[in-house]
């Protein structure tokens, strides 16, 4: 089964990306902000990552920075899923290394229909 860490300060955010997640047949973790999803990342590989970009602490963009510094995890697939909508926002993310940028809120059959792309499915 294929692994989602999903990483958003919000707690109601990250549970209802971890139950569209799960309904969909993957397994899930959850993060609350970049540092403690590079963390569990690295003790728990993932398949993909979700990540918001506005976190205290270590934000989205960092977290992406730093995953894809790390050539154990260049190949892992990351979704930005985020409120910052402008083409700026956007370019910035994709240019630092995320494979796609969603706007919340993301529709579950979007997001589920996203994973599948990426991952062909659980």
């Amino acid at each position: 089964m294929k692994t989602i860490l999903i990483v958003d300060d919000s707690r109601t955010t990250r549970s209802y990306h971890s139950a569209i997640v799960a309904s969909a047949g993957y397994r899930v973790t959850t993060a609350v902000d970049g540092a403690d999803g590079l963390e569990k990342l690295l003790s728990d590989r993932c398949d993909l990552i979700f990540t918001d970009i506005n976190m205290k602490g270590m934000d989205g963009y960092e977290l992406v920075r730093r995953v894809r510094e790390n050539a154990e995890f260049d190949e892992v697939p990351i979704v930005v899923i985020s409120t910052a909508a402008s083409e700026a926002d956007k370019l910035k993310a994709i240019t630092m290394g995320a494979n796609l940028y969603l706007v919340k809120p993301c529709e579950p059959k979007s997001l589920v229909d996203h994973l599948h792309m990426m991952l062909g499915g659980p």
